[in-house]
């Protein structure tokens, strides 16, 4: 095992505050960190600082993908680490997005490579072959919105909202509740031109208005976090159709300990918190919105899913007393377990195949087995820090010194044959 150094991300929706205070860094940070990549993704791969030398993990890997990711998994990946891991803080909204299928990101990569778009051009949808399923667990309370709600509940929070100029869309939700009728409304909204947005836009911002001042105290407040998010989008956003897009989406609050799951074709956007995520090693992002970065509305529309569902969020499995508790999800690429322990406690992990070890509070001691025959070892880690295990590594046991912890430990998802 080493210490692995993750890549900061600067982003204009990251936080001055929230990674530098986990990592024990003075605050603010000179830029706003969105992200802390962990893992061994080309465009910006982690780096192992341990046995003296500085290396990327990228290169370790490509070294000696037998030895760090195990041949099953090596084969099955081509030698490359299937998964992403990340820090995320989100001070303000992240861009609606969506992401491909394994199909789809396969054929809009090929795409754009016969049409020889630069891999780093800034209209490139697809910089990799790989799709993006996709979790983030709360460290901190966490909003987001995800998925096209119910149009049943989109037609009573329209109709909560009063806006007369919304009517139409209303009664062609109200006749077709599906994902028809929904991929018809939200496909009028991200096209609709510019003046048609700046005169819509603002009555809904009235409404919303209107609606938390009034309305909200008759429907024991039903909509409150909805026309809030509305109205932020719209502050933040002004004359962008993804605010429109948003009122079609769930609301979603996640507490601490909680996580959500985003497959391909799920229209997304992060609000405010901070968790940690983990990906299929992939950066393919279609954007319908809210963000000054390219959008392409034909590729989004293309590879949305506009099936209504209500968003399920997930609470961690516990296999035993004193194991780690699992996040189940059905990608193969990924698995993440999270273990808190009171001080002086311990946990076994698994050693099956390579994992990055995350700790996000307190301080943890990892010990290597040392009955195995790469021998024993000890490595702490602090609150913020990781730790790279290679398919070589013996087996860990974590243990919580001077207080209590929590660590994360992100693995491949199934195993690989």
């Amino acid at each position: 095992m080493q210490p692995l150094r993750g890549a900061v991300r600067s982003y204009a929706w990251g936080s001055r505050t929230s990674l530098a205070q986990l990592q024990g860094r003075s605050v603010p940070s000179e830029h706003p960190e969105a992200e802390i990549w962990l893992g061994a993704h080309p465009a910006d791969p982690a780096y192992l600082t341990g046995e003296g030398n500085v290396r990327s993990l990228l290169d370790a890997i490509n070294e000696d993908p037998s030895r760090e990711l195990g041949a099953a998994t090596s084969r099955k990946y081509g030698g490359r680490l299937p998964f992403l891991l990340k820090l995320l803080a989100a001070e303000e909204p992240l861009s609606l997005q969506a992401h491909p299928s394994a199909r789809q990101a396969t054929e809009g990569f090929a795409r754009e490579e016969t049409k020889r778009v630069p891999i780093d051009s800034p209209i490139r949808n697809y910089r990799d072959d790989s799709h993006k399923p996709e979790l983030i667990v709360a460290l901190t309370e966490f909003h987001a919105l995800a998925g096209f709600r119910c149009p049943k509940h989109t037609v009573e929070f329209i109709d909560a909202l009063g806006v007369d100029a919304l009517s139409g869309y209303r009664s062609l939700l109200a006749d077709q509740p599906d994902d028809a009728g929904l991929r018809t409304v939200f496909t009028s909204w991200i096209t609709l031109p510019g003046p048609a947005l700046d005169a819509l836009l603002p009555l809904v911002a009235d409404g919303c208005v209107r609606y938390l001042s009034t309305t909200a105290h008759e429907d024991g407040g039903r909509f409150v976090s909805e026309a809030r998010t509305l109205l932020e989008l719209g502050e933040s956003y002004p004359g962008d159709a993804g605010v429109l897009a948003a009122l079609l989406l769930n609301r979603v609050t996640l507490t601490p300990g909680q996580g959500l799951y985003l497959d391909a074709g799920n229209l997304h956007a992060y609000l405010s918190g901070t968790g940690v995520e983990i990906m299929a090693n992939s950066d393919n992002v279609l954007r319908g919105g809210l963000t000054p970065k390219h959008v392409d509305v034909p590729e989004l529309l293309r590879v949305l899913d506009f099936e209504p569902a209500d968003v399920s969020i997930l609470e961690p499995d516990v296999e035993t007393a004193g194991s780690p508790v699992v996040y189940r999800t059905p990608a193969s690429e990924f698995a993440l377990s999270r273990s808190v322990l009171a001080d002086g406690s311990s946990v076994a992990l698994d050693d099956a195949g390579p994992q990055i070890i995350l700790c996000t509070g307190g301080r943890v001691a990892l010990i290597a087995d040392t009955d195995s025959d790469d021998g024993g070892g000890e490595l702490v880690l602090e609150r913020g820090t990781a730790v790279w295990v290679s398919a070589s590594d013996p087996a860990l046991t974590a243990i919580a010194r001077g207080g209590d912890a929590e660590i994360f430990a992100a693995t491949v998802g199934e195993t690989a044959v």
